[in-house]
């Protein structure tokens, strides 16, 4: 005859914890994979309360939160760190158990509500170099057909001016004044940003002659199979050229021309931005030809043009390259 072994009694806060991850699959339709991920955060959590003698909802005070995510991030002899992003998911978790709590009236406090997720580091955009940018555009200015007219300056009017894909698609004719071919000039265009804000930006001759291009030998034959429409880009159908379309053609003149990894609209403005710097453009010059409301979202920019000039520093000064040495 067998003895049973008694299971060891759930502390209060193993019990309070199981409360709140059948809340989140009953009341709130919680994903399987997403209990999971939670449910180990908690489990990793309630042992290291335990381990401090914390095992009861009352007990927990703001600092063990905050030591918690201290330890997630400098590891221990059996997990090691974790990365911003995976500390940041465990910090969710725990900040919902105790929201919950005190939401049913189990804790006075939210000792969690006061810390916050650790911000993961910022990405610094992806900028294709100006051969690269040369290679894609080279890749479009194949043909002579309509599509391939309006794709060339659709790439021109991105890289050239910087704009968004939502900006170069709402374009209307009447926000293009080109320059006269041959006196040097490229043009202006009139760009809406996020909240319609206006701002006009310079266009160089390249775009200027792409634009011209399409405009007077490829836009008229589409357009007239639509019903009409001020929009400069326009589709085989002659209505409005949408987001999703721009973004194709990108990928398929980024893949004809080799190039690798992920290309998009926001990869040209992104190398728009880069080489204005590494040519000497002020940064609030830069602010103003992207619509960036505050200059420190442009400043992230310089940190890649600095990324640049450290390669190019690496790759040419005597001093900088590995047994350098001055000659005499």
């Amino acid at each position: 005859m067998s003895a049973s072994v008694a299971s060891t009694p759930r502390t209060p806060l193993q019990r309070a914890s199981g409360d709140w991850l059948d809340h989140l699959r009953v009341e709130r339709g919680r994903s399987e994979h997403t209990l999971r991920a939670y449910r180990r955060d908690l489990d990793r959590y309630l042992r290291y309360l335990a381990g401090r003698g914390v095992t009861a909802p009352e007990q927990v005070q703001e600092r063990h939160v905050t030591d918690f995510l201290a330890h997630l991030r400098t590891g221990d002899d059996e997990h090691g760190p974790l990365a911003p992003t995976s500390a940041a998911r465990a910090v969710v978790a725990v900040r919902g158990l105790h929201t919950f709590l005190a939401v049913e009236g189990e804790t006075v406090a939210d000792p969690a509500r006061e810390v916050a997720p650790p911000t993961p580091p910022r990405r610094l955009p992806k900028a294709l170099t100006v051969h690269d940018v040369e290679r894609l555009l080279q890749a479009a200015a194949v043909g002579d057909t309509p599509a391939a007219l309006r794709d060339r300056a659709l790439l021109e009017v991105l890289y050239g001016c910087g704009a968004r894909v939502s900006e170069a698609v709402a374009l209307d004719v009447d926000d293009l004044e080109l320059g006269r071919a041959g006196d040097g000039t490229g043009g202006v265009v009139r760009l809406f940003g996020k909240g319609r804000k206006e701002r006009i930006v310079p266009m160089g001759r390249y775009a200027r002659d792409a634009l011209d291009a399409w405009l007077v030998r490829g836009r008229p034959g589409l357009a007239r199979k639509g019903p009409g429409t001020p929009a400069v880009f326009v589709n085989a159908r002659g209505g409005r050229l949408s987001r999703q379309s721009a973004w194709t053609a990108i990928r398929t003149y980024a893949d004809r021309a080799g190039l690798r990894g992920e290309i998009s609209p926001h990869t040209l403005r992104h190398s728009f931005a880069t080489h204005l710097l590494d040519g000497g453009a002020d940064v609030r010059v830069v602010q103003e030809l992207l619509g960036h409301a505050s200059v420190a979202t442009t400043q992230i920019y310089t940190h890649v043009s600095t990324q640049h000039l450290r390669e190019v520093y690496a790759q040419s000064h005597p001093r900088a390259r590995s047994g350098g040495q001055v000659s005499t």
